[in-house]
């Protein structure tokens, strides 16, 4: 477990037992608590108390996105290696410009459709070299026509 503070963070999900597993791969590690209609990680590669559970919240509360950042490329890569050899799909961008900055990343989306990326932050970019713009993926219609023209078939990084 970290010495950090933790990040909190609660999701009602549709299926416990099939997020219970995802996240157990995604963490490389197996929950700190299992309850009925309740499961609770304590991941010791990031600040963070992950709770899941059954019931339902209000509409309009949706994340985009959210992230583990770590030191290096080779932290990243340990990780994918890790993700990867668990059985989890993977999507990589690495040396991409997002969000006035260039990182090395890949993504994975939980059973509910939470993308969840572990990523480097390389270095600032020059405004002028991001592709979305002023912001972050403020245009994020144009930020998608990028993502659908690049032959790889990655999506936009803040997508």
């Amino acid at each position: 477990m970290s010495i950090y503070p933790k990040i909190h963070l609660s999701f009602a999900v549709r299926d416990l037992e099939r997020s219970a597993a995802f996240y157990t791969k995604f963490f490389g590690e197996e929950p700190v608590k299992a309850k009925p209609g309740y499961v609770k990680f304590l991941p010791s590669i990031a600040p963070l108390n992950l709770a899941l559970h059954t019931r339902r919240t209000p509409g309009g509360k949706e994340m985009h996105h959210m992230g583990i950042e770590v030191e290096d490329h080779e932290t990243v890569m340990e990780h994918l290696r890790r993700i990867r050899e668990s059985g989890l799909k993977t999507r990589e961008e690495m040396d991409v410009n997002c969000c006035h900055a260039n990182q090395d990343k890949f993504w994975v989306e939980d059973p509910d459709g939470r993308e969840w990326e572990i990523y480097v932050f390389n270095r600032d970019i020059d405004d002028h070299a991001h592709h979305g713009g002023d912001g972050c993926c403020e245009d994020l219609e144009q930020a998608l026509e990028l993502a659908e023209a690049n032959s790889s078939g990655v999506q936009a990084c803040c997508s």
